[in-house]
């Protein structure tokens, strides 16, 4: 009996395997449905109900999974081929296939929606590791085909890796709402938390903790590492602190990396020096935006590299290892609304892009050396 039961799921898992491909030609049809920041706040704190949340995850999450899912399609074959790549669209596919199994499960149902939860969580652990993974994907291929790349094939890879990593944050922004308000337990330290969102988030303690992080690690790395230099504006109020409705992890983790960057680059620009130059960070709200502005005096970046800072092939640093509360200012008020892409046309045409010749001279990697010309002379 046991046999012909495995026998059975394999079966099962095959014909589901099989229908993969349409399901994701439909739901990538349907555009996404882009949710402000307001809406996540209004939906956890005054209208939170399980059952509305579940019937709308349940059609959103295929949605947004299929359209990036045709995109990962359309990558160049000897980047789609890559272990790493392969193994990030497996998990894609897993997630997909496990969510369209509530597609007709009764809402009403507690068990339902209570297995619901547990199938979120997961898919969100099965993809904590889809940055890294995706990034050893690209590694193998510059490995492999990084001398016979063009410039078309680069555009179409970062114009990919740009959409991806959006669609990545969102789905797990939906996941992390509907669980954290529904499965999970109010943090006693942060109890203006609604889901994953802060409605008082304090910017200037999300800074302190990224660059103790940061520090930690540079000084178990360099011995030693840069101090912090802050200062705060606050345009609306000068004698109250900086609070905003964010992500307290979304902005940790930039300023984590940015952090990261400024003491490395600090340190290795004065490796001779007996003291280090301070990391300063000017924190300033305005009465619509919130600004964050780090410096450092780690040398600067070439110009003729300028270009080439924000490609996600290019790179300067070693490869790594493999009730009611009042709410702070929403920083981008009602207009902070999700840009999410959508497969259509217009995406297409991009990864069909040729471009033509450069009508400018491209330059060489690296400053000729002229002292080369003069003794040939």
């Amino acid at each position: 009996m046991t046999g012909s039961m495995k026998t059975v799921r394999f079966l099962m898992k095959n014909a589901a395997l099989a229908n993969v491909p349409k399901h994701i030609e439909h739901f990538s049809k349907f555009s996404p449905s882009p949710l402000s920041m307001k809406q996540f706040l209004d939906f956890g704190s005054t209208n939170a109900c399980e059952r509305t949340s579940f019937v709308f995850l349940r059609q959103e999450l295929p949605v947004r999974l299929s359209n990036i899912m045709k995109e990962i399609n359309l990558l160049p074959d000897c980047l789609l081929a890559t272990p790493s790549v392969q193994l990030v669209q497996s998990w894609y596919i897993q997630s997909l296939m496990e969510i369209l199994e509530f597609l007709g499960k009764n809402p009403d149902d507690q068990s339902v929606l209570e297995t619901f939860v547990e199938t979120l969580e997961v898919i969100r652990n099965r993809h904590n590791d889809v940055v890294p993974t995706m990034a050893q994907g690209v590694i193998e291929y510059k490995d492999s085909f990084g001398q016979q790349d063009d410039p078309a094939t680069s555009q179409n890879i970062h114009y990919f890796l740009d959409r991806f990593y959006t669609s990545r944050i969102s789905i797990r922004m939906l996941i992390n709402q509907h669980s954290l308000i529904f499965a999970g337990n109010t943090n006693p330290a942060h109890p203006n938390t609604i889901g994953c969102i802060d409605s008082m988030c304090d910017v200037t303690e999300v800074v302190r903790d990224a660059y103790e992080s940061a520090r930690m690690l540079c000084e178990q790395y360099y011995l030693g590492s840069p101090e912090l230099e802050l200062r705060e504006m606050n345009a609306n109020n000068i004698r109250e602190p900086i609070q905003i409705s964010y992500i307290p992890s979304h902005l940790y983790h930039m300023l984590f990396e940015l952090f990261k960057n400024a003491m490395r680059a600090t340190i290795e620009n004065h490796e001779a020096s007996r003291t280090l130059p301070p990391i300063k960070v000017i924190i300033a709200l305005g009465g619509e935006d919130l600004s964050i502005k780090m410096s450092d005096r780690g040398g600067g970046v070439p110009l003729r590299k300028i270009e080439r800072l924000f490609s996600y092939m290019y790179s300067t640093a070693p490869r790594p290892s493999t009730g009611h509360h009042q709410r702070a200012p929403l920083v981008l008020s009602t207009e902070s609304v999700e840009r999410l892409p959508v497969f259509n046309q217009t995406a297409l045409r991009h990864y069909k892009l040729n471009l033509e010749a450069d009508d400018w001279c491209i330059p060489s990697k690296e400053p000729l050396d002229l002292a080369i010309y003069r003794s040939a002379k």
